[in-house]
This record gives C-alpha cells, structure tokens and sequence, in this order.
C-alpha cells in the first residue's frame, strides 16, 4: 500500500524531471520529449531498454538523484515500469522520499487525491493477480502429483550439467534484478560515503534507516553492479586507513553525510542506539561531543560545511 507523504512547505520549488524509454535502438524519443518538455519538465532522462527487462541504468541513476519535491513525469506508465507492481514499488520508495509522480496520459498524479485514489485501484489490482497466479501454480502442482508426475526440475534431479548451469544463470539473473530493482533505495548512500568510509560504517548507516546489509552482502551488491556498469568502479577503492581512535569520527561523519538534517542531538540519538560509548565518558552522548566529532571530521575534509 502506498502511503502518502507530507513534503515540508520550506522545501525549494519542486522541478519536473521527466524520464523517456523506447525499446529498440531504431526508435527515437523525439515524441516522449516533445509531449515532456510541454509539461515543463526541466531535466529529461533518455534511455533505450525493453519494457520487460530490469536493467536500465539510466532509470536507476534517475530514481537516485531525485531528491525531496522533485516531480518524476513519464508521457505513459508502460515507459517507466514493465508490470503494476513494479510501478507500485518505484512509486512508493518515491512518495517515502517526498518525490511525487506523473503519467501524463494517465490518471496518475500522486500530488492529488485523486491521482492517489487511482494508484490505490492500481494496488488492487496488483494484489488479486499475484494471488491469481497463486492459486493456479497450486492447481497446477497438484493436478500434476494426480497423474503420477514429480514436481520440480527432471535435469536437476539427474544432476545433468546443463540444467545446473541453467539454473544458476537463472539464479544471477534474478539476484541482479533485485539489486536493480532495490538500488534506488540504498545506492545514493553508498555513492555519499564510499569511499571516504569504511564499508562497516556504510552499513551500519543503511541499516539505521531500515536495511538488513552485512558487510559481505553489500560489497558483492556493489561488486555485481560495478560489473554491470549500473555504479561507478570508484566505489570500491579502498577506504583511507586511519587510526582506531578515529571510529567514531568517521561514524559520526557517516549519519551526517546519509542524513544532512539530523540536529546533534538526533545524532547523539542514534550513536546511543548503535550502543556506541561516548568518548568523553557517561552514559548518553550529548550535542557538544556530537559537534567536536563534527569538527574534527571536517578538518580532516571527511565532511563540508
């Protein structure tokens, strides 16, 4: 279900950053472009891709740089998702970040109620179909058992190489479409911090906002996407080393960088919930040792003022 957001009235002018797609390289975006800079879209994203796959850099560089207030605007539905829940999914992790939507030739507007009504009919509908497909992939099993035939894969229970290497390409194929899929929601802090952070430090700032990432997990993530040329190979040059003592300094640096609006005292917050000890002694952090790490990361330009 897609919860709607309140975007704060301090935030600056929203833009309309509109997004094209054609499948075939011999296709040409001139259309989408024209029917997008007519809404008044400022900043409109190109890409050629199949409707069905997932791989679609541009998309995901897209979906990363879009910040709070910003509009995304496509002329259809079809050209920005390949199924309504994947629509479902992009929509929401973008009404989470404060980012509306908007199909131009569809009643989607999740700026209005009645473009958010819509999206909940949309919701529906993806509901009843995945328990559709259900319900017949349990028939189907069963009617299957009925006439005397083993479910599963014939080339796998003989162990035949074939069917192994099918499987395990099958396996990669769908593990990278989760990645792409999910990038949107953890990559833009990977490219904040890395590679000035360590990838412990990364991960502990991702899971503070929701994720379940260990180290291993989240550098092969990486790994596949630089591979795949979704993410930039920087990523993955070693972090600066520095002295224990810097642990927290660098921590410190980590939630402010994911989260430039956090006060001192919600940073003190969340280190106490980390269980990490103050440096100066007692039991909570307070806002003035939050600040003199502060400090001291900026001097050592892990940060910006």
């Amino acid at each position: 279900m897609v919860k709607r957001q309140t975007v704060n009235i301090h935030q600056p002018p929203k833009r309309l950053i509109g997004y094209a797609r054609v499948s075939t390289d011999d296709q040409i975006h001139d259309a989408q472009i024209d029917e997008l800079r007519a809404a008044g879209c400022d900043r409109i994203y190109q890409e050629h891709g199949s409707g069905a796959s997932r791989a679609r850099p541009v998309l995901t560089r897209m979906l990363g740089e879009l910040t709070a207030g910003d509009v995304l605007v496509v002329v259809r539905l079809d050209r920005l998702a390949r199924s309504v829940s994947h629509l479902l999914s992009v929509i929401e992790d973008l009404e989470e970040r404060g980012v509306h939507f908007r199909s131009i030739r569809d009643p989607i507007d999740t700026s209005t109620p009645q473009g958010m009504f819509s999206l909940q009919v949309l919701g529906a509908v993806a509901q009843l179909e995945r328990a559709l497909i259900a319900e017949r992939t349990k028939a189907g099993i069963k009617a299957a058992k009925a006439r005397g035939k083993i479910p599963g894969n014939p080339g796998l229970r003989e162990r035949r190489p074939e069917a192994i290497r099918a499987v395990s390409r099958a396996r990669e194929k769908l593990y990278l479409d989760k990645l792409i899929a999910s990038a949107q929601t953890w990559l833009p802090v990977v490219r904040q911090l890395r590679p000035q952070h360590s990838w412990d430090n990364v991960v502990r700032v991702l899971n503070r906002r929701g994720h379940d990432w260990s180290v291993e997990r989240l550098r092969r993530a990486v790994h596949r996407l630089v591979r795949e040329k979704l993410a930039e190979k920087e990523l993955l040059v070693r972090s600066p080393r520095r002295a224990p003592e810097d642990h927290l300094m660098k921590l410190v640096a980590a939630i402010s960088i994911a989260d430039p609006d956090l006060s001192l005292r919600d940073i003190g917050a969340q280190l106490d919930q980390m269980g990490e000890r103050p440096a100066r002694g007692g039991k909570k952090w307070q806002p003035s040792s939050v600040r003199d790490l502060l400090d001291e990361a900026h001097r050592f330009g892990l940060i910006r003022r």
